[in-house]
């Protein structure tokens, strides 16, 4: 499966109003310079010390939002 990298910050220019629950992912632990990925399927996902943890998810028409903010494609 295909991910986009980004951070904190960038994800937080990528998403809609609505679409995520921030408390859910300031809870989990994101913050500005955090190191996350997002899959084809719209999981987020957090870089922790041993590995990926699974924070939230996107909706709606996020691949070309993410495409065009972060100027990535996916990669395995």
């Amino acid at each position: 499966m295909g991910f986009i990298e980004l951070t904190g910050k960038t994800l937080l220019d990528v998403v809609n109003e609505g679409e995520v629950d921030f408390s859910q992912l300031h809870a989990a632990g994101v913050i500005g310079d955090s190191i996350l990925r997002v899959n084809q399927h719209g999981e987020i996902e957090l870089r922790k010390r041993a590995g990926w943890e699974l924070v939230g998810g996107l909706i709606g028409n996020f691949e070309s939002r993410l495409r065009t903010m972060t100027g990535l494609d996916w990669v395995s």
